[in-house]
């Protein structure tokens, strides 16, 4: 079950819960602000001469910063508070960089996006070799001065904390890994940051994104990696073929490769044995998934260990209740997630995206 994305859910979830309505509020002042004018310091030499030197206080650009486990409600949060506070999204998804395999990858469609501008969302070509975090930093980076040289709010959001971790702090050591202990984490940052952290339960979390991989099954997975494996330049997309489902059904699509007919017994259904690999296909990317959720919170607990101000919504009872709605059609169901999800995620975001906002 996906967390829905519906136009006629963003306006009540600003308005609800005595939430300002979606206008700007002001937000725009730090981006468009003239610097401020020049102190002038006296430096004395001697007794017969002085110097004077201008020091400008730079103001650090504001980005707010939405972090998680996957899937766990990033996008949609981003959504909510991009039509709410004028925003342009940037992804920090090292998967969702790379152009293909949208599906598989999870990447928001275009009608969800519901017009806000998003960056470096399936824009590199994976046969151009992996995006290191340093070319993430280089490529974040200009999409955040040019958001706000159009007095937009950037927001990043994403699962890779290793490309968040690159784009924010001052000093960024491409030869150290600070998630592995050995090194600490710097709380030194190149821009003024609003970190919001969309927390889940982990066994509510696991039960969803299991439901969301046989989802994403039904919506053409498998054709879209079918497919994939059948292009000439997939064995040269390093970055890619890292993806979640690219090598759970390696096995599966090498011995059933498309259009064979391999594997097909009296009527075209599948024998035990292709039924058997399919299976164990999918179980793997279940697996893994939670896994990797796993080590993604593993990592925001690290940055949160050491000093990064991250603050803490809670999505676990939406997301119980998401679960109940996938299982019933019901739309009062609905409704009452639309209510969990405005009250335990939405209103506290917004209230502390705005109060970031208006402190000068």
């Amino acid at each position: 079950m996906k967390i829905p994305f519906s136009k006629s859910t963003i306006q009540p979830l600003c308005t609800a819960h005595k939430i300002q309505a979606c206008h700007p509020i002001n937000i725009y002042k730090p981006f468009n602000k003239p610097p401020p004018p020049p102190i002038a310091v006296r430096m004395d030499t001697d007794s017969s001469a002085t110097t004077s030197t201008a020091v400008y206080h730079h103001k650090k650009d504001k980005v707010v910063v939405i972090m998680g486990a996957t899937g766990c409600g990033k996008t949609r949060v981003s959504i909510d508070l991009a039509t709410c506070f004028q925003s342009e999204i940037i992804n920090s998804d090292k998967m969702q960089v790379y152009k293909g395999l949208d599906i598989t990858t999870n990447k928001i469609t275009i009608q969800d996006r519901q017009g806000v501008p998003h960056h470096l969302l399936g824009e590199v070509d994976p046969d151009a070799g992996e995006l290191t975090p340093s070319d993430y930093r280089l490529s974040g980076g200009l999409a955040i001065s040019g958001i706000v040289s159009r007095q937009k709010l950037p927001i990043v959001v994403g699962g890779s904390n290793s490309l968040i971790h690159a784009l924010v702090v001052d000093r960024f050591n491409p030869e150290l890994n600070v998630f592995d202990g050995s090194n600490p984490v710097s709380t030194q940052l190149r821009y003024n940051c609003c970190f919001l952290w969309v927390d889940v339960s982990f066994p509510v979390l696991c039960d969803y994104l299991c439901k969301r991989v046989d989802e994403m099954l039904d919506s053409g997975m498998l054709d879209e990696l079918s497919e994939y494996y059948g292009s000439v330049d997939s064995a040269n997309q390093i970055g890619l073929r890292k993806a979640i489902g690219v090598p759970e059904f390696g096995r599966y699509l090498k011995k059933y490769p498309p259009g064979s007919g391999c594997g097909r017994g009296i009527g075209g259904e599948w024998d035990r044995g292709r039924r058997e690999i399919y299976e164990d296909s999918v179980r793997e990317i279940k697996e893994n998934t939670c896994q990797l959720a796993k080590r993604q919170i593993g990592k925001i607990m690290r940055l949160k260990g050491a000093g990064w101000d991250l603050k803490r919504v809670d999505a676990t009872e939406s997301f119980r209740e998401v679960m109940v709605t996938s299982d019933d059609p019901n739309k009062k169901r609905k409704k009452k997630w639309m209510e969990v999800w405005g009250r335990d995620v939405m209103e506290p975001s917004m209230k502390i995206v705005k109060r970031f906002l208006e402190v000068e």
